[in-house]
């Protein structure tokens, strides 16, 4: 599985430990990734999905999952999220 918020597409960063000595080393940064269901209002369901925290928190601000992918950049989302996006257009579209 990997390291990436299946949202935002945010994903591992690298950089230096500096010692006090200011010695550098390579490390990884790695993204705040949880497993959480968001509901649809749409669909009437939870969709389980891989995303960091920062996500949570922007979904929550834009008014839930629904509202989010409407907004969201096709090229950032993940397969899973994409499928659901669609999903949630063509109930969209059906309902109207």
């Amino acid at each position: 599985m990997s390291r990436r918020c299946e949202l935002t597409g945010k994903g591992p960063m690298t950089g230096n430990n500096v010692s006090h000595a200011n010695n550098k080393t390579k490390r990884r940064f790695l993204p705040n990734l949880n497993d959480v269901t968001l509901q649809s209002e749409t669909l009437n369901r939870g969709i389980k999905l891989r995303i960091s925290a920062a996500a949570l928190r922007t979904v929550d601000h834009r008014g839930g999952l629904d509202a989010f992918l409407a907004k969201a950049k096709d090229d950032e989302l993940s397969n899973t999220a994409l499928k659901v996006k669609k999903e949630i257009a063509k109930a969209q579209a059906a309902e109207a």
